[in-house]
């Protein structure tokens, strides 16, 4: 089996080597594996397991969360069911949040609108006033 060091995991994922210590710590990052030195090895089902607790808090789940998906996959495939309605219900919270994000993109969007009309008008102004004079 192909292990990666906390320094490979940390680069393949673009994160701090603090936080996959982190979020070993929490109880995310379960059966990590260490060499003789006491250093993180990291398997394949590992990375494969952090990407998918990198989905998760990318999508704004808490910690708390995270432990309770992680240590249902732990439990092995009798808790399939449970954390399919996990990642349904954080689904739809994540599909609302995002229907929240463009609500408000779009408020800020007529904001920008706004203020640019206006700085446009202005230099408009400024310039009819310069051939005025």
């Amino acid at each position: 089996m192909k292990y990666c060091s906390i320094s490979e995991a940390s680069a393949r994922f673009n994160i701090p080597e603090s936080t996959l210590r982190y979020y070993e710590k929490k109880g995310l990052l379960p059966l990590i594996e260490r060499d003789e030195a006491g250093r993180r090895l990291f398997s394949e089902d590992q990375m494969t397991l952090l990407k998918i607790i990198i989905y998760l808090k990318n999508t704004h789940m808490p910690i708390s969360g995270i432990k309770k998906y992680i240590d249902r996959v732990v439990e092995g495939d009798q808790t399939t069911e449970l954390r399919l309605e996990m990642l349904k219900k954080h689904k739809q919270a994540v599909l609302a949040e995002i229907t929240l994000m463009t609500e408000a993109l779009e408020g800020i969007d007529v904001k920008i609108a706004r203020y640019t009309k206006r700085v446009q008008e202005r230099r408009i102004n400024k310039t009819e006033k310069r051939r005025h004079k």
